[in-house]
C-alpha cells in the first residue's frame, strides 16, 4: 500500500470533516442525505490555504455560459474533526470531474477579515488529491484550480451551498434524523459514486429498469455477445 495512503488511513478518524448534503442528481430528495468525508488540509499542509476571491468570481461566471457548471443549495450539516458542528452558511463545496475522469472535492470556509471576505480551503477528497497536495503544495493548488475554470476540460462542476439552517440548529429535525438515520439512504443511491465508500472513479454500468440497481456482466458470454444481469432482482439485458 502507498505510504501516504497508509498514513492517511491511520489519521483518518482524527482528521476528517463530514459533510451531509442532498445531491442534485437524485432530485434533491428531502429525506435522503449523502455523507461525504473529506481530509482536513491541516493534516496535509499544517495550515489552511487562503484562496483568492478571483477564483470564485471566475468560477461563478462560468455557470451562466455552461450547462455542466451549476450552483445548488443542498448542504445540511458539516461536522469537524473534533465532532464540532459548524454554521453551514459560511461554507461551500466544489464537486467536479475532469475529462480524464479524475474527481475533485473541495470544502471552503468563508471568513470576514476586516472589511473583506476571504475563503480558506478546509478539506479535500479523495485521498489521492491529498498526496498531490502533500508533494507539490502551492503549485498543485494553482494548477488544479486553473483546470476547474476551464469548461472544455471539465465534465461537470457543482458548487454546493447551504440549504437553510444546519440540522444541528434544528433540534426537532436533528432528533428525527438521528432516530431514523438507518432508514435514510446515505450510501445506497450513491454506492458507486466517487468518495462514497472510498472510490476514486465512478461507475458507468447501466441501471436496472426494474429496481434501479447497477447491472453487471453475466459470466459465460464472449466479448461482443455481452449480457447484463441485475444482481438484485435478476433482470437480464443483452
Amino acid at each position: 500500500m502507498d505510504l501516504f495512503l497508509l498514513k492517511t488511513l491511520i489519521t483518518l478518524m482524527s482528521q476528517i470533516f463530514t459533510l451531509y448534503t442532498y445531491t442534485p442528481w437524485d432530485g434533491l430528495k428531502t429525506n435522503e442525505l449523502s455523507q461525504v468525508r473529506l481530509l482536513s488540509l491541516k493534516s496535509i499542509l499544517k495550515s489552511f490555504p487562503v484562496i483568492e476571491k478571483d477564483f470564485f468570481d471566475d468560477l461563478k461566471s462560468r455557470i451562466n455560459d455552461n450547462l455542466h457548471y451549476s450552483i445548488t443549495p443542498s448542504i445540511r450539516r458539516i461536522v469537524g474533526p473534533n465532532n464540532e458542528d459548524y454554521d453551514i452558511s459560511s461554507f461551500n463545496f466544489i464537486w467536479s470531474m475532469d475529462e480524464k475522469n479524475r474527481m475533485y472535492q473541495f470544502l471552503f470556509q468563508n471568513m470576514k477579515k476586516k472589511d473583506n471576505f476571504q475563503s480558506i480551503l478546509v478539506a479535500l477528497a479523495p485521498p489521492e488529491l491529498g498526496k498531490l497536495f502533500s508533494e507539490y503544495k502551492e503549485e498543485v493548488i494553482h494548477r488544479i484550480f486553473s483546470l476547474l475554470n476551464k469548461p472544455s476540460k471539465i465534465k461537470f462542476l457543482m458548487i454546493l451551498i447551504h440549504k437553510g439552517k444546519s440540522l444541528a440548529q434544528e433540534p426537532q429535525t436533528l432528533q428525527y434524523y438521528n432516530k431514523n438515520s438507518e432508514k435514510f439512504k446515505f450510501l445506497n443511491n450513491l454506492g458507486n459514486r466517487p468518495n462514497i465508500r472510498g472510490e476514486w472513479f465512478p461507475a458507468y454500468q447501466p441501471r436496472c429498469p426494474v429496481c434501479n440497481t447497477y447491472m453487471k456482466d453475466l459470466d459465460g458470454y464472449k466479448v461482443g455477445l455481452g449480457k447484463l444481469i441485475c444482481p438484485k432482482c435478476g433482470f437480464e439485458k443483452v
